[in-house]
């Protein structure tokens, strides 16, 4: 066999073999921070003062820049699990949870544990994949 057939039969192999992945196992998660807010809540920007739009479990969060998209965000739910945090020990291992977005991080009506962050999580979100003496937790998120 020529080293040009076999370089060909290997290429092939690799673009079939990536294609195949790609397909069967895709990955969607981004990578970003959360920070945590505490009560009160409302008004949100999403929702101004409807409680009632707030999801029962309270596994809600606001929005950073980085995914607000001038409001598109509203209603959107990501799967949010806690990757690493400063400290070690600070993630809950093997937990995600479900949260929707209620509101804009620029101008929740309450502080946020940190600034800049891609999402900043209700206390009982953010309590429900990290120690809630955490500041600030890196995470993986998918819509």
């Amino acid at each position: 066999m020529s080293s040009s057939l076999a370089t060909l039969i290997l290429s092939s192999l690799f673009i079939v073999s990536f294609i195949v992945l790609h397909l069967f196992f895709p990955c969607r998660a981004d990578v970003g921070t959360a920070a945590s807010y505490s009560p009160p809540y409302l008004p949100s920007k999403c929702y101004g003062t409807e409680a009632t739009e707030f999801p029962s479990s309270n596994l809600f969060a606001a929005a950073g820049d980085g995914i607000w998209d001038n409001g598109a965000a509203c209603g959107r739910q990501y799967l949010v699990r806690c990757i690493s945090a400063e400290q070690p020990r600070t993630c809950i291992p093997d937990q995600s949870i479900q949260i929707k977005i209620v509101d804009y991080a620029a101008t929740a009506v309450s502080a946020a544990s940190a600034s800049g962050t891609t999402l900043v999580l209700s206390d009982k979100a953010f309590g429900s994949i990290a120690n809630t003496t955490a500041i600030l937790i890196n995470i993986e998120f998918q819509q």
